[in-house]
């Protein structure tokens, strides 16, 4: 994430990194999307949902497009430093030219132009190796540009460990306290429970909840101040976690309705929850940051754009099965932040097993999550303040970087734990930058710069479906319009307190 290559890793199927891109895609957004569903009305939801679906499949392909041109260039780099080492080594043939011009983009101006579109050929386009989106931004944008994206990145991470950090003792307490006293069994059954509501004892909800934040910083904060490595197998493990505990709440919620004890009558549009359903929306939808490790290693990259669209399909037809089966199954106000918690009730789930299985399964699969996000962010801290040939002091790199990530978040996740609130704007706001206008921007410049080095004639092989400069000025617009949009109705709901 923090810029540079990296390698590659095993080869594997184009169908395999369909699987990977569906598992990336669908993880704790889709758990607050039927209560944004809920709250803006299922016509306007899945209007919203399939024309942001939409937009991010095509920035997508803006991605991937931008990708293939780093590639492309890395590669023609490689080719100009061979010839100049070869001109070095020869006695003869080198031109006062080539010495004074030893740019690339300065020097194919020199060269014929069919000896620059041969460079251009189709194969320099293929993408076999790892450029992050750090390391494209610094290839195709300004310092300005640049610094921007780090920004924008690190916003993003942030948001991302906040949600992460109130998720989990979220449901902790929200089991937890569900299963002592007089509220054994009633989570999820409509009934509203206060932060000062009494736990255990004298213990409020709001002190279980701020226990297990602490606890849970306490065991995988440390993890900030070291390298992890997500291995295959916990991979592996927190994916068939994801899918069996999906599906088990679509069949549940399927059950209770074809039995007639259905009790949700959602509302066909109420536009003042569209502002937290946009956030959730585009937070479900993110995956342009991790395209890179996703894409590279695909063995057939031919005609991976319908396989990102066949992937888009089948995570829309997913998020509305399981937002549509929650809104009619559950009744809008017992509808959860956390959907999964819906399923601790005795009277929707008699199996203790299942009820605690729903009730924990984002403590599981989000706490692996955690310390990978978090040091994504750490290095990501170091790449923008990074300058070339220089270190960090020890002091530095060890304990003011990993410091300054953990700490923000983990503050905000104290001060607050209103999920939904958390993805909308973390989604509305920073996502919206990475989703929308870093790949559109990566397209253009990329578009810009291939022009330059390879000629007008050359056309990329993984060039988008969307390659009218008409898209990427929809993409930026609508971007734009969304901070604008989203701000203004936070402005007014905010007045009207």
């Amino acid at each position: 994430m923090a810029g540079g290559i990296t390698d590659t890793g095993e080869l594997y199927s184009p169908y395999v990194g369909l699987v990977y891109m569906f598992n990336l895609i669908v993880g704790t957004g889709a758990l607050t999307m039927p209560k944004a569903f809920a709250t803006a009305g299922w016509l306007v939801s899945l209007v919203l949902l399939m024309f942001l679906g939409f937009m991010s499949y095509m920035t997508t392909t803006f991605v991937v497009e931008a990708m293939a041109a780093a590639n492309a260039q890395l590669r023609w780099k490689r080719m100009e430093k061979r010839k100049d080492d070869e001109d070095e080594d020869s006695s003869s043939g080198v031109s006062d030219t080539d010495v004074l011009l030893p740019d690339g983009y300065e020097r194919a101006e020199t060269r014929p132009i069919l000896s620059v579109q041969r460079r251009g050929s189709p194969n320099i386009f293929e993408i076999t190796e790892r450029v992050e989106m750090g390391q494209m931004a610094s290839m195709f944008f300004n310092k300005v540009g640049v610094n921007l994206f780090y920004f924008c990145i690190i916003i993003y991470l942030y948001g991302d460990l906040a949600i992460y950090a109130a998720a989990v003792p979220v449901s902790l307490m929200q089991v937890t306290c569900s299963a002592t006293g007089n509220h054994s069994c009633s989570v999820g059954d409509g009934t509203k429970y206060n932060d000062t509501d009494k736990c255990w004892g004298p213990i409020r909800r709001i002190d279980a909840y701020r226990l297990y934040l602490a606890a849970f910083t306490l065991l995988l904060g440390p993890f900030t101040f070291f390298n992890v490595q997500k291995t295959k197998y916990l991979q592996i493990m927190t994916s068939l976690m994801r899918w069996i505990a999906f599906i088990l709440m679509i069949i549940l919620a399927l059950i209770r309705i074809s039995r007639g004890q259905a009790e949700g009558h959602p509302s066909m549009a109420q536009l003042s929850g569209i502002r937290n359903l946009f956030g959730v929306c585009v937070y479900s939808f993110m995956c342009q940051h991790s395209l890179p490790s996703l894409i590279t290693p695909i063995s057939k990259k031919k005609h991976v754009n319908k396989l990102v669209l066949l992937d888009y399909i089948l995570i829309l037809a997913f998020y509305s099965l399981l937002s549509f089966t929650a809104i009619y199954c559950f009744r809008n106000d017992t509808l959860m932040d956390m959907y999964t918690l819906n399923f601790t009730n005795c009277e929707i789930i008699s199996a203790a097993f299942i009820r605690y299985f729903l009730g924990l399964f984002p403590v599981f699969t989000i706490s692996t999550n955690f310390p990978i996000i978090a040091v994504t962010l750490r290095n990501n801290w170091k790449t923008l303040f990074h300058r070339e040939g220089g270190t960090y002091p020890w002091v530095v790199d060890r304990i003011v970087f990993p410091a300054i990530t953990l700490i923000p978040p983990v503050l905000v996740a104290f001060c607050t734990h209103d999920l939904e609130s958390l993805v909308g704007i973390t989604g509305a706001y920073a996502g919206n930058g990475i989703q929308y206008l870093i790949p559109a921007f990566l397209a253009y410049c990329s578009r810009k710069d291939t022009q330059l080095v390879f000629g007008s004639g050359t056309v990329n092989k993984h060039l988008s479906p969307f390659r009218h400069t008409f898209w990427i000025v929809f993409v930026l617009i609508w971007g734009f319009s969304c901070f604008v949009f989203v701000t203004a109705n936070i402005v007014l709901s905010e007045s009207k307190l």
